[in-house]
C-alpha cells in the first residue's frame, strides 16, 4: 500500500537494546554488565516473543512516526513493521520493536523497476550492508513487498526465488540469528508454491489478506474463508517443505478503510464503526487460526486513504478504541483455548486473557440472533469500552467480548480446539458439495459470496433459480475442509437454462489453478425450454481463496438452478 520507494527498511527488534530500560524491569538502575546475567538474558528473550498486536505505516506516514507512535504504544502495541535508521532512538523511547523490509532497487541500479535480476551482485552488497547496519537490532527480515506486485514485466516466481536466496545467504552469513521472510500479495499461496518449487529458501512467511478478510465485514457468514488461510498455507508447506510446516506466519499488512472508495458499507453502522469491527474480527480469527503477528495498516492516515486508527489530524477513530480494548482484555500474549458455535450459527472464540477467560463473538448474518450464556457475565462493547452485566444479548454483526466465560463454554471450546472450523456442517470427507437456489439458498459446503446479501433470491419463471445477471451471485466458495490447495481432479456441474426472453447466452467458469486463474471452455445454453447440465472436468484446480473465492461464472442472460463440485477418482 502507498507509494513505492526505491528501498525501504522495516520491522521487529531483537538484541542490543540495553538502552531501552522498559524492556527489562529495573534495567535503568542496572549497569550494562549486570544486564547480561542469565536471568536478565532470559527476560530479554521473553521480551522479544512475537505479540499478535502490531502496527505499520505507509510511505508517507512512516516518515513522521513521532506524530502517532506514542498513541500506539499507549494502547499496548509493541511491534512495528516499518522503521528508518534515524528513527531507532525514538522507537526505543516508545518501547517499540521493529524489523526490516528489503524492497526496491539497490543504490546505483537504474532499473527498470522490479526485482533486481539485472544486478544480483548489487542486491547482495545492499543486503549485507543493511544487515551489518542493523545487526543485533533486527530478527525478522521481510524480502520484497507483496510479490508478484512490484515486480517487472515478465519476471516470475523463479526470479523472486533468486532474489530471496541471495538475501537468505547474505543475512545468515552476517547474522545467523536473522530470520528471512518470504512474501506474497493477498492470499497468493499459489505464488509461494511456485517460489518454493523454484528453490526459494525462507524462515517465515508473510501475506496481506485484505480482500479475504474484508469478506467477513461485507458478507457475514464467510468467516470460514479467512479462518482457513493458515491451515491452507501449512498444508502447502507440509507438501513442499515439511521441515518448515510450523514456521512463523506474520501478516505484515492488514487493514480496513474508515471511509472513501474502500470503506465498507454495512446496514446500521458507519464505515468508521465497520473498521472497528474489522480490527476485532481480523485479530480474533487471526490469533485463533495461528497467525503469529498482525501489523495493522496503519497507525495514522497517510497517502493510502482513511486506513489509520487515527485520522490525519491525530483524532482517534473507533478502531483505535477497539484495538486498545482488545489488548486490554486479551493481553499482549493471549492464549487461544478453542471455539464454540453459539446458537449453532455464530462463531465464538475463547482465550485465556489478561485476567480471565475472554470470549469474542458476533453474528454471522445481518439479522443476528439471541444468545444465552446461562448466567450473568460481563459483556464488553470493544468499540466504546462500555461494560454491562447480563445473562444474554441479541448478537449483531458488531463484535462483543464476554469477560469471564461460563465453564461449560470453556470446556466446549477446548474440546473443539483442534477440530475443523465448521461452515454449515463438516464436509471434510464429503465426495461433493453443492448449492441449490430458490426461496432459500440451500448450501451444502458450497457458498456464493453474496447469497444472502447483494444477490437476493430471484424467483425465475417455472420454478426457483438465481439469475445469472444478479451481481455477486456468480462468485463461489468451496468449503476449505472439503478442498483447499490439493490439486485433484474435480467436476463442476451447473444446472442452467436461458432466461425468460430466451436470449442467446453461454456460461464459462474462471477458477483458481496451479498456474493462476484460468478459464474453462464455454458452454452454449440451447434454450429456455428445460434445464440443462453443463459440466467441466478440471485437473489443475488449486483452491486457496486468494481473493476470497475459488471460482466465478460470467454474468449473462441465464438462470441457475444449482451448482455442484464433485471429487473424481484420480
Amino acid at each position: 500500500m502507498g507509494n513505492k520507494p526505491r528501498i525501504e527498511n522495516v520491522a521487529i527488534s531483537r538484541r542490543d537494546i540495553l538502552k531501552t530500560s522498559s524492556l527489562l524491569a529495573g534495567a535503568a538502575a542496572l549497569s550494562a554488565d549486570a544486564l547480561w546475567t542469565p536471568g536478565a538474558l532470559a527476560a530479554l528473550e521473553e521480551s522479544y516473543k512475537l505479540s499478535p498486536f502490531g502496527i505499520g505505516g505507509d510511505a508517507h506516514s512512516s516518515r513522521w512516526i513521532e506524530r502517532w507512535m506514542p498513541q500506539m504504544a499507549a494502547i499496548g502495541i509493541t511491534m512495528y513493521r516499518s522503521a528508518n535508521p534515524n528513527q531507532i532512538a525514538f522507537l526505543d523511547k516508545c518501547h517499540m520493536h521493529f524489523g526490516c523490509l528489503l524492497y526496491g532497487l539497490p543504490p546505483g541500479d537504474k532499473g527498470p523497476w522490479g526485482l533486481p535480476i539485472n544486478d544480483l551482485s548489487g542486491w547482495r552488497k545492499y543486503v549485507i550492508n543493511r544487515v551489518k547496519q542493523f545487526k543485533g537490532r533486527v530478527k525478522y527480515w521481510e524480502i520484497w513487498n507483496e510479490p508478484p506486485n512490484g515486480i517487472g514485466r515478465g519476471q516470475t516466481a523463479a526470479d523472486y526465488a533468486k532474489v530471496l536466496n541471495i538475501a537468505y545467504d547474505a543475512i545468515h552469513a552476517v547474522d545467523p540469528d536473522g530470520l528471512v521472510g518470504m512474501a506474497a500479495k493477498s492470499v497468493d499461496i499459489n505464488w509461494l508454491y511456485q517460489t518454493i518449487r523454484a528453490g526459494g529458501r525462507f524462515d517465515w512467511i508473510t501475506l496481506h489478506p485484505y480482500e479475504t478478510a474484508g469478506c467477513v465485514i461485507t458478507h457475514p457468514g464467510t468467516e470460514m474463508v479467512y479462518l482457513q488461510i493458515v491451515k491452507t498455507l501449512r498444508k502447502m508447506l507440509a507438501d513442499l517443505r515439511p521441515a518448515q510446516v510450523n514456521c512463523p506466519i506474520i501478516f505484515t499488512e492488514l487493514g480496513c478503510a474508515a471511509g472513501g472508495q474502500w470503506g465498507p458499507r454495512i446496514p446500521g453502522f458507519t464505515a468508521p464503526q465497520a473498521q472497528a469491527h474489522a480490527v476485532v474480527k481480523f485479530y480474533t480469527m487471526g490469533i485463533a487460526q495461528g497467525v503469529d503477528c498482525i501489523e495493522w495498516f496503519e497507525g495514522m492516515d497517510g497517502d493510502s486513504g482513511p486506513m489509520g486508527l487515527l485520522e490525519y489530524s491525530g483524532k482517534p477513530r473507533p478502531a483505535y478504541t477497539a484495538y486498545g480494548q482488545m489488548v486490554k482484555y486479551l493481553g499482549k500474549y493471549p492464549k487461544y483455548l478453542g471455539w464454540v458455535m453459539l446458537d449453532k450459527t455464530n462463531y465464538a472464540f475463547v482465550f485465556r486473557g489478561a485476567n480471565r477467560t475472554i470470549l469474542a463473538t458476533w453474528a454471522t448474518s445481518w439479522t443476528g440472533s439471541r444468545v444465552n450464556f446461562g448466567r450473568q457475565v460481563r459483556i464488553v462493547n470493544p468499540i466504546t469500552g462500555h461494560v454491562r452485566e447480563a445473562a444474554g444479548c441479541h448478537l449483531t454483526v458488531a463484535p462483543i467480548f464476554v469477560d469471564g466465560v461460563p465453564e461449560n463454554l470453556v470446556l466446549q471450546a477446548t474440546s473443539n480446539k483442534n477440530k475443523p472450523f465448521p461452515w454449515g456442517g463438516d464436509y471434510t470427507h464429503a465426495r461433493s458439495v453443492s448449492i441449490t437456489f430458490g426461496h432459500t439458498n440451500e448450501s451444502k459446503g458450497l457458498h456464493t459470496q453474496s447469497a444472502k446479501t447483494v444477490a437476493m433470491d430471484v424467483i425465475a419463471y417455472g420454478g426457483s433459480a438465481r439469475s445469472g445477471g444478479v451481481p455477486g451471485g456468480n462468485v463461489f466458495m468451496v468449503d476449505p475442509n472439503f478442498l483447499s490447495y490439493t490439486s485433484i481432479p474435480i467436476e463442476i456441474s451447473v444446472v442452467v437454462r436461458r432466461n425468460r426472453q430466451n436470449s442467446p447466452s453461454s456460461i464459462q467458469l474462471n477458477y483458481e489453478s496451479t498456474s493462476g486463474f484460468k478459464n474453462t471452455s464455454r458452454y452454449n445454453i440451447p434454450d429456455n425450454k428445460r434445464w440443462y447440465t453443463a459440466k467441466w472436468k478440471i485437473t489443475d484446480s488449486q483452491f486457496v481463496s486468494m481473493w476470497g473465492f475459488n471460482f466465478t461464472m460470467n454474468q449473462g442472460s441465464y438462470d441457475i438452478k444449482s451448482v455442484t463440485v464433485t471429487k473424481l477418482d484420480e
